[in-house]
């Protein structure tokens, strides 16, 4: 840690006061429309390089991809070329605004089109829109199509049926959409149970949503029977695209009989993710769900590209704009410079880099359901409790000491203890080996060290009970409480 990082009681700007020949002045009056003129504004101060030091010293308490590796399992946090964040700044996609005339604006509607059309190949689907802002809205968005749909054939349906190894967001997405959730167990092998499910469906199913490779990275083998089940009883199949890095070029949610998918560009296609945003989460239907797509709708006539608002069945907006465009630019760039042979590429060396990473924890970690997984693996330090008591949130921050994020902890929720690690394709092997050294080193260390761990971090261990009761809102609560 270097002198001048960041700590726990790093001042707020607005803290750092004092006496400076190097302040910024302006003598000149300063004329604002009236009404927009802050008032009371006391601003610090404070020399330019106190400024530009106090806010790198914030951004080093972040840990990021561009820190280091970031497996942090179901959310695929891989690295992020420059060439797309220099794509998404330039003044051309910058200051392009979505309230521009059509005609103003042909080069980024001809930008989403094939966006649109790529994503379409990737998956199977016949049609996609660009419009929901993250894979949760998109979720959102899936469910009122399913809904739409069922209503527009006069037989309205209540429920949606989630496997136990859905994103935590699959079931969310469900009830705001008014369904009701009915939850489905894994088998032994950690697939879906067929005949649970089968059990489950009726009448009412509007539709049955799918992560496949399920959250503990593990393909649905019985995905065609699976399909066929629910088509037979009327209701729509929902593939949650959250891991779609394991599959693209291999096969696609099409070719498994889907009939809507939901993209995480943010996590997929490297455009940011984390911190809130941005991101995106384009939907995909099959074309007798086209109607139902969110508008406007982007069409191509005689060479000119314009926004079609004339759709009696759409759901209508998800949002006030048409997609959030800079990442929509990243994506497509990325889409581009790896094109089909490459995106299989991706997905062969992250199905490569998790098996081998495995490989490579397993002992001393445990291995729950089938060995063979796909981008990502969820692992148990089941034992380690019960002989050691270390527990699988011990070895997520003993892992911060060692220079490492760690990964998710104890979901899904049918495994005990669970690590979920997902390395991505963007690491090197002798990457994927220090992080496998360090979850080793910490299976065979010393339990009260790894228990107060962590010890180098910016924010030490803290009490997780109090800080989930006593929540600090705000900087000034956090003075008041004399924390610093």
């Amino acid at each position: 840690m270097s002198y001048r990082q960041a700590r726990y009681d790093e001042p707020l700007i607005f803290e750092l006061r004092g006496e400076s020949d190097f302040g910024l002045e302006c003598d000149a009056p300063v004329r604002l429309p009236e009404g927009m003129e802050r008032q009371g504004l006391d601003l610090p101060d404070l020399p330019e390089r106190e400024v530009v030091r106090h806010y790198v010293d914030l951004s080093q308490m972040s840990f990021g991809v561009d820190n280091g590796m970031y497996p942090l399992g179901s959310c695929t946090m891989k690295y992020n070329p420059k060439y797309a964040d220099r794509l998404s700044s330039l003044p051309t996609v910058a200051s392009v605004h979505p309230c521009q005339d059509e005609d103003s604006i042909q080069g980024a509607l001809r930008l989403m089109r094939e966006l649109e059309k790529a994503l379409c190949a990737i998956s199977g689907m016949d049609a996609v829109t660009l419009q929901p802002a993250a894979g949760a809205h998109g979720e959102f968005t899936g469910m009122l199509i399913a809904k739409a749909y069922h209503a527009r054939r006069g037989q309205p349906r209540t429920e949606v049926i989630v496997p136990d190894s859905a994103h935590g967001t699959n079931p969310a997405s469900a009830a705001m959409a008014g369904f009701t959730v009915i939850e489905v167990p894994s088998g032994p092998d950690g697939c879906i149970d067929l005949e649970a499910l089968g059990a489950a469906l009726s009448e009412r199913t509007a539709a049955v949503m799918v992560t496949n490779p399920n959250t503990l990275g593990i393909f649905e083998k019985d995905i065609v029977e699976l399909a066929r089940m629910v088509h037979a009883a009327g209701a729509l199949l929902y593939y949650d695209g959250a891991n779609l890095n394991a599959i693209m070029g291999m096969t696609s949610p099409g070719a498994m009989d889907f009939d809507i998918v939901h993209f995480n560009l943010h996590k997929t296609f490297a455009t940011p993710h984390g911190g809130g945003g941005p991101g995106a989460g384009p939907v995909g239907v099959k074309e007798f769900l086209e109607p139902f797509l969110p508008v406007p709708r982007i069409v191509s006539e005689e060479g000119r590209f314009g926004l079609d608002y004339d759709r009696p069945d759409s759901i209508g907006k998800v949002r006030s704009m048409f997609g959030n465009f800079a990442v929509l630019v990243r994506a497509y760039a990325y889409i581009l410079v790896q094109g089909g042979d490459g995106l299989r590429d991706v997905s062969q060396r992250a199905v490569l880099a998790s098996n081998y990473l495995k490989s490579r924890v397993v002992p001393p970690y445990e291995m729950p359901f089938a060995p063979l997984r796909k981008h990502e693996f969820v692992v148990s330090a089941k034992r380690l409790a019960k002989e050691k008591d270390v527990h699988a949130t011990d070895v997520a921050k003993a892992l911060l000491d060692r220079g490492f994020m760690s990964p998710t902890v104890y979901f899904p929720s049918l495994v005990e203890e669970a690590l979920m690690i997902e390395p991505t394709e963007s690491e090197s092997k002798e990457t994927l080996d220090r992080y496998a050294e360090a979850l080793r080193e910490i299976a065979d260390g010393a339990p009260e060290e790894i228990r107060a761990a962590p010890r180098s971090t910016s924010v030490a261990r803290v009490d997780e009970v109090y800080a989930a009761k006593e929540l600090t809102l705000s900087w000034r609560i956090y003075r008041q409480r004399g924390l610093e």
